[in-house]
């Protein structure tokens, strides 16, 4: 597995990124790595192809209204 290093990284970026990765139970290294590999499968529209398969997937199949369930389950 690669290594990446960052250099200069200006100190409210860190901050940031540190308390990022604390409100996610996650070190450091963990929180760039997942920020890192979100934004390369962005890149590579992984999430697209994801979305294009699930709505390919769900085609056809009879959807309920979101609103009347809603409705019906406070009148119980």
């Amino acid at each position: 597995m690669r290594a990446l290093r960052i250099r200069n990284l200006p100190d409210d970026v860190y901050e940031t990124l540190k308390a990022m990765a604390a409100a996610n139970h996650r070190s450091m290294p963990e929180q760039v790595r997942h920020m890192i590999e979100q934004e390369a499968r962005l890149a590579n529209n992984q999430g697209l192809s994801e979305a294009r398969a699930w709505r390919i997937r769900l085609a056809g199949r009879p959807l309920g209204d979101t609103v009347e369930d809603v409705r019906q389950d406070r009148t119980r």
